[in-house]
């Protein structure tokens, strides 16, 4: 295969999804000169014109979500039963709010001053910033940065994940029929090494990653000779804690779904439970109950409701998981057997649901990133809140219980980024999204999430 070629396969069948030629030097130029160029025009554009085109844009491609679904499901295993959901929820869910936010977020701020003269801080936009996103949520990912970065008033280099090609493609025609101008927004498709040369070139004001730690880390040792802003949408293990007066039902519900939706492939999905011991016979049985419903199967099937994992190394990866933690004792509740479609060796995983783990199992502190999970009896909520603190990530964290005093006074011990009580899995788009440890650093979403697409200017004007 040529080096200057790259291509995608579809985890459904192994077929070839597309073929796309990689950006070389003078590809790469004559982007970086194009947005330089396109952004010094579109900050002059009026805040309430660049709100109407990311509005339009919605309008644009939330009528294709039916055949966009189709072509996730080819290049990252999702069910077409869910594709739609990513474009008509929440990727239209979130450009919306930012539109509304905007003006709040991006006003000026008079701090006042003597007679005769202004004191105000202005923020100005970081100029040209590249935006590099993964295939697991490739649109919500993709609009957490691309749109606040363009209301603010910058041009946008877009490179998405090797697996879905086809995303960034979309969401530039969209923003091309929405009126957007030309070089405001541009799609690159680049190998690792172009990634660091454009981190490093002067032009680029900021860089935002969602994907993995090691990633995370090649970036910002890209920018490390950089005095510029990276923000970090990294990875998880998130646990979930239910107590002795939870509602079972709905907690058996949300933490299935929040395990196993997107075959578990979500930075914020649930991987770890911890259930007081009154309620863990009967909610590990529920639990399994539930798990055993899926559909594995081809996702572009209607009835398919647990598709392929991206690739046959996730899935590998996953199922060591597992054996790790069988081999020490762990006892798993779900036989591959009555998933027909899972075989070794292929991306197609049955879920998994484990009992008997110990915390210091790879289950239960490395990110597992697949369909797995583990459950773990505790006594209480000082035994919860010590475990689910136990992890070097930090992205969020959900509490299952009727006492919402409790919920808000045990969050705020936990190191995470969100904290829900009784739901989990989520993103609302007016609060912030973050993370701490090594689930990242920086902010997206929310009227904070215009911050790292900006800079303060200061004017003090005195007649």
């Amino acid at each position: 295969m040529s080096a200057r070629l790259q291509r995608t396969f579809s985890p459904v069948d192994g077929s070839l999804v597309a073929t796309r030629e990689l950006a070389d030097g003078a590809a790469i130029e004559r982007a970086l000169a194009g947005a330089t160029r396109a952004q010094a025009a579109w900050s002059a554009t009026a805040l309430d014109e660049r709100r109407a085109v990311v509005r339009a844009m919605v309008d644009a491609i939330v009528p294709e979500a039916d055949a966009i679904a189709l072509e996730l499901a080819m290049q990252m295993g999702r069910p077409v039963r869910d594709g739609p959901k990513e474009i008509r929820g929440g990727f239209a869910e979130r450009a919306l709010a930012m539109a509304e936010l905007a003006p709040a977020a991006l006003a000026d701020l008079d701090v006042g001053g003597a007679p005769g003269s202004r004191r105000v801080i202005r923020r100005m936009p970081v100029g040209v910033v590249l935006v590099l996103a993964p295939w697991n949520y490739p649109f919500l990912t993709a609009v957490n940065a691309v749109v606040p970065a363009l209301l603010a008033g910058n041009a946008v280099l877009l490179k998405h994940s090797d697996q879905t090609p086809l995303v960034p493609e979309r969401m530039l025609e969209a923003f091309q029929r929405a009126g957007l101008p030309e070089g405001v927004l541009q799609v690159l498709h680049m190998s690792h090494a172009a990634v660091a040369d454009v981190i490093a070139d002067e032009r680029v004001g900021y860089v935002h990653f969602t994907g993995s730690v090691e990633g995370g880390r090649a970036v910002k040792r890209a920018a490390a000779e950089r005095f510029i802003g990276v923000g970090l949408e990294l990875g998880g293990k998130d646990p979930a804690y239910v107590r002795a007066d939870a509602d079972l039902e709905r907690a058996v519900a949300g933490l299935v779904d929040g395990a196993m939706f997107n075959a578990g492939q979500s930075c914020c999905g649930v991987e770890r439970i911890y259930v007081h011991r009154d309620l863990f016979d009967a909610f590990v049985e529920g639990y399994v109950e539930l798990t055993r419903a899926y559909r594995l199967g081809d996702p572009r099937d209607p009835d398919t409701t647990l598709g392929p994992m991206v690739r046959t190394a996730n899935a590998e990866l996953a199922r060591e998981h597992v054996r790790a933690a069988v081999a020490r004792g762990a006892v798993p509740l779900i036989d591959p057997k009555d998933f027909p479609a899972a075989a070794d060796g292929t991306p197609y995983l049955a879920p998994q649901v484990l009992i008997n783990v110990r915390q210091s199992m790879r289950v239960m502190q490395e990110e597992t990133f697949g369909p797995v999970v583990g459950i773990l009896p505790v006594d209480g909520d000082e035994e919860a809140v010590k475990l689910m603190n136990d992890s070097r990530y930090g992205l969020t964290a959900s509490i299952w219980t009727r006492d919402l005093e409790a919920a808000a006074r045990l969050g705020g011990r936990l190191q995470t980024g969100t904290c829900y009580a009784n739901r989990c899995d989520v993103l609302d788009p007016l609060l912030p999204w973050t993370g701490v440890k090594d689930s990242g650093h920086g902010v997206s979403l929310s009227q904070l999430g215009f911050d790292p697409f900006t800079r303060p200017m200061a004017f003090l004007l005195t007649a």
